[in-house]
């Protein structure tokens, strides 16, 4: 099997100044591009990786300790999920996910300051992420292309800290970066799919 990379679910340039459509050209059209076509190369070398789906593959990746093809599948997830997690429009947590925020953080802009906390403090690649973990709300971050999803934790939403993420439009401020989206673009909608159960298998191929 071939592994794709999926569209935005949203044209390039609507996101104004938050994120610039040259941020998308490069960021998904060439660095999560490049993912996918270094994948596919591993894949098509190793017959046993033959209809596996891209978190299958993923998982065999980090169980079998083949760095190449865990680093290449796993972008190719953390990014499809991260482009989920993005809205152009200004949205708020509501119902179930709001209480359990607020349980967990005192309240959205309690989140929203953890978050961009763990997020400026991370040192080097990376991601930040809202996950659940044994039924609560938990925020932490992952080096490099490290992911939820081989650490039995369910992701919920990431933000994505390599420099390729944000240096277009704000060089090296990646809080400003965080707090724009934060403030403004997170998809609640989909993190409250996932908190479901029925969002994270949108990031999956196959």
């Amino acid at each position: 099997m071939t592994f794709i990379l999926p569209d935005l679910p949203y044209a390039k340039d609507s996101f104004g100044d938050i994120i610039s459509a040259e941020t998308f050209d490069y960021h998904h059209g060439k660095h999560h591009n490049a993912y996918v076509g270094k994948t596919n190369e591993f894949v098509a070398a190793d017959s046993s990786l033959s209809g596996a789906s891209l978190s299958k593959v993923v998982q065999i990746a980090k169980d079998t300790g083949n760095a190449g093809l865990f680093n290449n599948s796993a972008q190719i997830w953390n990014h499809s999920f991260y482009w989920l997690g993005l809205s152009p429009e200004k949205q708020a947590p509501t119902g179930k996910l709001k209480d359990m925020i607020d349980d967990a953080f005192g309240s959205t802009e309690g989140f929203i300051e953890k978050f961009k906390a763990e997020g400026v403090g991370h040192f080097a690649s990376g991601w930040a992420w809202l996950i659940l973990n044994n039924g609560k709300l938990e925020i932490t971050s992952l080096h490099d292309a490290d992911t939820p999803i081989t650490h039995g934790m369910t992701p919920l939403l990431t933000l994505d800290v390599w420099e390729h993420a944000y240096y277009v439009d704000y060089r090296n401020a990646r809080p400003s970066y965080l707090d724009a989206l934060l403030e403004n673009s997170i998809n609640w909608d989909f993190v409250a799919q996932n908190l479901d159960g029925n969002g994270v298998s949108r990031a999956d191929q196959g």
